[in-house]
């Protein structure tokens, strides 16, 4: 049993100092002391590479304000996350800081209207503490390793990286990924990791992610990396963050769509740039890929750069309002979702939805004629058939 005081952490502080612990925040190398927290917000970079706001640990709540505020340099804290040690933290200082002030940082505005703003302003406290700390970054070398094997058995040359939610997974995604492939030897797709299961949750769009590779695409050539999707990925810093992370995973290049957060022009010294110019000393490309539509006078799935049609001709992939469909428990057309995936989801989102399956199976749909077990899953795929039988439309 321990004797240290303790001070009390969530998830996403976890992921973050992981992240690092990990080498994977690199040049950040531990959690920054008022010094370094000054210096990184005057000149933005470490030794010579850009990073966007200080490492910072302030945790929130009246607990952990009353550690912080009468801990002395050298004592030994426990870091406590949902009643469990996650790890120890040595002090070196504590200092305050301005919440507001570290909420522009981030995502470049402290309004509370903002979700992410006002989600992060919910777990951010007034003092920061700065000290060496250990935390178990088992799964994140884990990761590592994955893709160093990856690339050692094809002899990746070129390794890219794509950042995607996945949710859920969808034609222009798809396509990305094969134009990505056709550019590169090795694709790894970080797949976004959230705190909430809001939509598809992570494990179901994992599978769908690795069923749609597993059976559309070339052996050994992608693979799937799960990331934490935390605070420090939001905001208008978010492609930074990206493209440092991976760098530090071992990638050459990191595939972003043209609407990714974060990429949008600004002004300065009399010239248009975007957050692409800025990303000194991180030996990374940036490949910003087209974005995609069905047309439905190309009849296919085209990039808004190359298709003469107007926008009235485009059905665009919204993710969301794929989303809704599903989530009413409607099959989205196979122009937009793959049927084996979606009826993948709808047998999640409703299980044991039919009341006699096998009748209605065999009244509405062709069969052999032999008495077989079907799943709701084949139900959906069989009835996307349907959907798509044009004869008599």
């Amino acid at each position: 049993m321990s004797n240290n005081r303790t001070l009390y952490i969530d998830k996403e502080a976890i992921s973050a100092l992981s992240l690092v612990k990990a080498g994977l925040l690199n040049p950040v190398q531990t959690i920054m002391n008022k010094s370094q927290t000054l210096d990184i917000i005057k000149n933005r970079t470490i030794n010579d590479q850009l990073f966007p706001f200080p490492f910072i640990l302030a945790p929130k709540g009246k607990r952990n304000e009353k550690i912080l505020t009468s801990t002395t340099k050298g004592e030994v804290l426990d870091l406590i996350c949902e009643k469990e040690k996650v790890g120890e933290l040595i002090v070196e200082e504590t200092f305050e800081i301005n919440p507001k002030e570290r909420l522009r940082q981030i995502y470049g505005s402290d309004d509370m209207a903002h979700p992410g703003v006002a989600s992060t302003n919910a777990r951010l406290g007034k003092y920061s503490i700065a000290g060496e700390y250990t935390i178990d970054t088992t799964e994140l070398e884990s990761s590592k390793r994955k893709i160093k094997e990856a690339k050692k058995r094809i002899h990746a040359k070129h390794t890219t990286a794509i950042m995607m939610a996945s949710n859920p997974l969808h034609r222009a995604h798809e396509r990305l990924i094969r134009q990505t492939l056709e550019k590169t030897d090795l694709v790894v797709i970080f797949l976004l990791k959230p705190y909430n299961n809001s939509g598809v949750e992570y494990s179901l769009r994992h599978t769908l992610l690795k069923y749609f590779i597993d059976n559309y695409l070339p052996k050994n050539r992608v693979i799937i990396v799960p990331l934490v999707n935390s605070y420090i990925f939001a905001g208008y810093n978010e492609v930074i963050i990206d493209a440092i992370v991976a760098k530090n995973y071992g990638c050459d290049t990191l595939t972003i769509g043209q609407n990714h957060a974060g990429i949008g022009l600004y002004y300065d010294q009399n010239s248009n740039k975007s957050i692409i110019d800025r990303l000194t000393g991180i030996d990374i490309d940036i490949d910003i890929a087209s974005e995609y539509v069905y047309c439905n006078e190309c009849t296919t799935l085209v990039s808004t750069q190359t298709c003469p049609h107007g926008q009235h001709h485009h059905i665009s992939y919204n993710s969301d309002s794929i989303l809704e469909l599903l989530k009413l428990g409607l099959l989205p057309p196979a122009v937009l979702m793959r049927k084996e995936l979606s009826a993948m989801i709808l047998s999640s989102f409703f299980p044991d939805r039919f009341k006699n399956l096998e009748k209605l199976y065999y009244d509405i749909l062709p069969a052999t004629g032999l008495l077989e077990e079907h799943s709701e899953k084949d139900f959906y795929i069989e009835l996307m058939h349907l959907y798509q039988t044009t004869s008599l439309t």
